[in-house]
């Protein structure tokens, strides 16, 4: 599973829960991670202007309204523009902490 550095997934409940269950991983990303962030916004955004507003007969009536909505907005891509200023905080590799 991954999961971000939020605490609440670092609880006894969750050591308990991985005790339990040795094949589950958590895998945590890296703090500060915007490029993560860009995903989950157009996943939001996905969510807001198809699924949330749609009537769907269909996985394959989904598949094909998610589709159209993707190709129309490919036809006027904007690039995603963000900047680290502070080099105190900038991840390196042996900052990055998974847990496995």
């Amino acid at each position: 599973m991954i999961a971000d550095n939020l605490s609440a997934h670092k609880t006894a409940l969750v050591t308990e829960f991985l005790e339990r269950h040795p094949k589950v991983h958590l895998h945590f990303t890296p703090t500060y991670s915007s490029w993560l962030n860009q995903v989950e916004l157009w996943f939001g955004k996905i969510e807001r202007d198809v699924i949330a507003r749609g009537v769907f007969t269909s996985i394959a009536d989904l598949r094909r309204k998610l589709m159209k909505y993707i190709r129309h907005y490919n036809k006027a891509p904007k690039t995603v523009k963000w900047r680290y200023f502070d080099p105190k905080h900038r991840i390196t590799p042996r900052l990055i902490v998974t847990g496995h």
